[in-house]
Order: C-alpha cells, then structure tokens, then sequence
C-alpha cells in the first residue's frame, strides 16, 4: 500500500489536519483548575477524540463521562461536538450534541 495509506481512507486523520488548520482551538474548560489542557495537545499527539466531562446539558442535569469529537468557533463562543450517555427511563441514552466550551471539562 503505497505511503502508508489506511485502507478505506484517504488524506490526513482528524488530529492532522486540527493541527496543520491555523486556527487555535479554546482551551478545554477546566473548573477546578487553572491549568486548562487544549485540543492541539491532543491533536498533536495523534489522538482523535478526547474523553472529557460534560458538565449539566440540556434536561440531563449532572456530570456525564463523554467524548469531545471536535471545536467549532460558534458566534457565542467556542463549542464542542460531544458524544455522551445519560441515564433515562428505559436505560442508557447516547446522547450527540454542540455544546458550550464551559460545559466541558477534560478527564
């Protein structure tokens, strides 16, 4: 396979091309700490998601274990795309949402 191509894919992953963007992600909010940690770390380590907490969402109130896919610059702010499970009445929900940057919290 020539240069290493994966089969079924084509092109650089997500993590390579957040890097080589130009456009500097917020920091991952972090509550407890003034040592925020940042997507481009993440990035720049090959990873392509993040796991993260997700702080209160919408009629899910509560701290729920997620995964920070990726940012986006929204005209309220930065957001991220997460995907998270919230426990309902008939069991675990997955859940896959936008939401605010203060809402999320790296793990």
């Amino acid at each position: 396979m020539a240069g290493g191509m994966i089969p079924g894919r084509s092109g650089r992953n997500l993590g390579e091309r957040a890097a080589n963007s130009g456009v500097t992600p917020p920091p991952l909010y972090r509550p407890m700490s003034s040592a925020p940690a940042s997507i481009a770390q993440a990035a720049s380590e090959g990873r392509e998601g993040r796991h993260c907490w997700v702080h209160d969402p919408p009629d899910s109130p509560g701290i729920w274990p997620g995964l920070l896919v990726e940012w986006r610059q929204h005209t309220d702010g930065w957001q991220g795309r997460v995907a998270y499970t919230v426990t309902g009445p008939h069991g675990a929900a997955l859940v896959e949402t936008w939401l605010p940057a203060a809402r999320l919290e790296p793990r």
